[in-house]
């Protein structure tokens, strides 16, 4: 028999699949878009903009709305409205109504991190945490790795407007599946009435947020940088066949799935050296980096020192959130996970054009530097941030 945190899981696992899934579903159709429409690739390259970046900026109000009046009414109306919006992208004309569709099902997306974190909070005990935390992550993850072949596949025996309709429509069954089982789906819980969540200042002003939101947004910088030009690195600097290049990529992202996974099991393990955890895994990632970029080395040698980093990194990030987790106050996980898991996108959006910047000006040996440099600075933040939070709990104003 199943039993309830297994079902809790696969119910907020498979909508966070859905989420990444979605994010990814529009790059493998580009081709075929751009003749349908007459469009440039820079217009393409927009709709996904406006996917990612209006959930990015969505993430923190829906969070305070959220810590106020409950998960599951916005994690059923948010999965709904992407994947309608998603299907709908079949019926469009014209590409600016493409563009609009995006942006809903951006709205939609903008809920699964605050939904997601508030309910997990409340349905899976302390010592379980970490490693719901991780299959959280590792979905995610398995839904940005399955949207391009999937895409693919379903392009290879029908249009593009049924493949549009197919993939809007596995919404449906999952928000049927939540509406169904919501009596397991137990929101954070509040544990003193007399208080009132934060302000949207005092949210944004807030030194530990503001250190964590860093953490965060450093790490990403790093990833997204490595995740665009790793390829185009190890092919001009050190001189990789483009399928070894693309093995290093594959070997990356697989090692960090596989992290996320051990990263969890590690943080219900032990709480008390989380700090020590995440640093030295960080620090090793960028040194593996590092490694990869200044010396020289054969073509497996460089796909494996790319596997540990990835698994490194990837190992990283979940003891990382239940840090987050334990310095939010309670009541206010939703707020708090919408504001500083914005980092994620936002750092992942501004690295691919300055590093491809060095690249056009003939210093393509830098960008695995400049990444590795990031991820140092992170561990700065993320060591300030939990000496802020052990000083000085995230305060819940008194009324």
């Amino acid at each position: 028999m199943i039993t309830r945190y297994a079902r809790v899981n696969l119910l907020i696992g498979t909508g966070h699949f859905l989420s990444h899934f979605y994010q990814l579903c529009l790059p493998p159709l580009f081709l075929v878009l751009q003749r349908q429409f007459d469009i440039s690739f820079a217009e393409l390259g927009l709709a996904v903009v406006l996917m990612t970046g209006t959930s990015a900026v969505l993430q923190t109000p829906l969070g305070f709305l959220v810590d106020r009046y409950g998960a599951r009414p916005f994690l059923i109306g948010g999965t709904l409205i992407m994947s309608l919006a998603i299907s709908m992208m079949a019926f469009t004309t014209s590409f600016w109504q493409m563009l609009v569709l995006s942006l809903i099902s951006g709205i939609g997306n903008a809920v699964f991190h605050p939904c997601d974190y508030a309910i997990l909070a409340g349905s899976v005990p302390r010592e379980r945490m970490g490693r719901s935390f991780a299959l959280h992550s590792f979905t995610g993850n398995v839904g940005y790795a399955l949207a391009p072949p999937t895409i693919a596949a379903l392009l290879s025996v029908m249009d593009w407007r049924g493949v549009l309709i197919v993939v809007g429509g596995l919404g449906l069954p999952v928000v049927a599946a939540v509406i169904w089982q919501s009596s397991i789906l137990r929101d954070q819980v509040r544990k003193d009435t007399t208080v009132r969540g934060m302000s949207v200042r005092e949210l944004m002003l807030h030194r530990t947020l503001i250190l964590f939101f860093l953490f965060y947004f450093l790490g990403a910088m790093a990833s997204g940088g490595v995740l665009a030009w790793l390829i185009t690195v190890l092919h001009e600097v050190k001189g990789l066949d483009l399928a070894i290049a693309s093995a290093a990529l594959t070997a990356y992202m697989v090692g960090s799935s596989a992290g996320v996974l051990l990263g969890g099991w590690a943080a219900d393990k032990s709480t008390r050296y989380l700090a020590i955890f995440v640093a030295g895994l960080t620090t090793f990632s960028a040194l593996t980096i590092l490694a990869v970029d200044i010396f020289p080395m054969g073509d497996f040698v460089a796909i494996g020192l790319m596997l540990a980093s990835g698994f490194g990194l990837g190992a990283s990030r979940t003891p990382r959130d239940v840090m987050l987790k334990d310095a939010a106050p309670p009541g206010q996980i939703g707020k708090v996970f919408g504001f500083v898991s914005a980092g994620l996108p936002l750092g992942a959006a501004v690295t691919p054009v300055p590093f491809g910047f060095l690249i056009d000006h003939g210093r393509a040996e830098l960008v695995l530097i400049v990444a590795a440099g990031f991820l140092l600075a992170s561990i700065l933040c993320m060591g300030s941030a939990k000496a802020s939070s052990n000083r000085d709990a995230i305060p819940a104003a008194a009324v």
